[in-house]
């Protein structure tokens, strides 16, 4: 592992490019350029609070008092959470595929592409998340737990890079797992509490059929606990619980190792495959 981090440490020149690269060709020959990065997941807010803030009429959980009350902000807090998710795991199988013609020509570390797509993703994420932090603000939201973004931040790319590698290795081999991911991500879109809130809409129908060990599944989700830290530090303006915090760690990192493991391993398989 520390050589491994060593030699990715040697390419970090390389890994930059590539991001940079990624920057560049992504939006290239449109006129409205990166504005696109913000435009797409805004479209996709505003559909969604559309839908289900007015057509359903979805409330979000009262802030308990530390600011106001909006479902498209709160909606806006998952979201985030989401995009930066899906971005890297779909962004990992599509950039180890499209960096086999290189890695069969010059020797670089296979990981190099995926970290260079987390660090394209994570730049939209930023700025996503200062959007967000400067609409809180104007609407007296802002408080000093918006400073530990960052960290949440950091887990999340911890987390969501070692699904990425897992997935992308995987695809290599079995090419099916591209679109068995597509539809996971459909399905674990709507299994985390993104679009409705597990205390209002979940819960009741748990306690309802009297099955409430389900939400130990549903609360197991890693996703469900960190757009619940999200809101908690954008949204109702409080520090996540210690336990949630915890979890997210220790699943972040077990994910990483198990997906650097395993991609590493079959890394030199993969690029003959490529």
């Amino acid at each position: 592992m520390v050589t491994a981090v060593r030699e990715l440490w040697s390419y970090r020149f390389l890994i930059w490019n590539l991001a940079q690269r990624d920057l560049r060709s992504r939006y290239k020959k449109s006129v409205l350029g990166w504005l696109w990065s913000l435009i797409n997941p805004a479209t996709n807010l505003i559909i969604l609070s559309i839908v289900f803030g007015v057509f359903f009429g979805s409330k979000p959980p009262d802030p308990a008092g530390n600011g106001s009350q909006s479902f498209a902000l709160w909606l806006f807090c998952g979201l985030v959470v989401w995009n930066f998710f899906s971005g890297t795991v779909n962004g990992s199988i599509g950039a180890l595929q499209a960096s086999g013609g290189m890695l069969n020509k010059v020797y670089f570390p296979p990981v190099a592409p995926a970290i260079a797509n987390m660090i394209t993703i994570m730049l939209q994420t930023v700025i996503e998340f200062g959007i967000l932090t400067v609409v809180m603000i104007v609407i007296g939201n802002g408080s000093w737990h918006i400073l530990l973004a960052p960290v949440l931040i950091l887990i999340l790319a911890v987390f969501s890079l070692g699904v990425g590698l897992l997935v992308s290795i995987f695809n290599v081999f079995y090419r099916d797992v591209g679109y068995i991911v597509a539809i996971s991500l459909n399905v674990l879109f709507y299994a985390t509490p993104i679009i409705y809130s597990y205390q209002l809409q979940v819960e009741p129908v748990l306690a309802k059929y009297d099955i409430a060990w389900a939400g130990v599944i549903f609360k197991a989700n890693p996703l469900t606990q960190f757009v619940d830290a999200s809101r908690s530090l954008f949204y109702s303006q409080t520090l996540p619980s210690l336990a949630s915090i915890a979890y997210m760690t220790v699943v972040a990192i077990l994910m990483f190792l198990v997906g650097w493991w395993f991609f590493n391993r079959k890394a030199r398989m993969a690029t003959e495959e490529l």
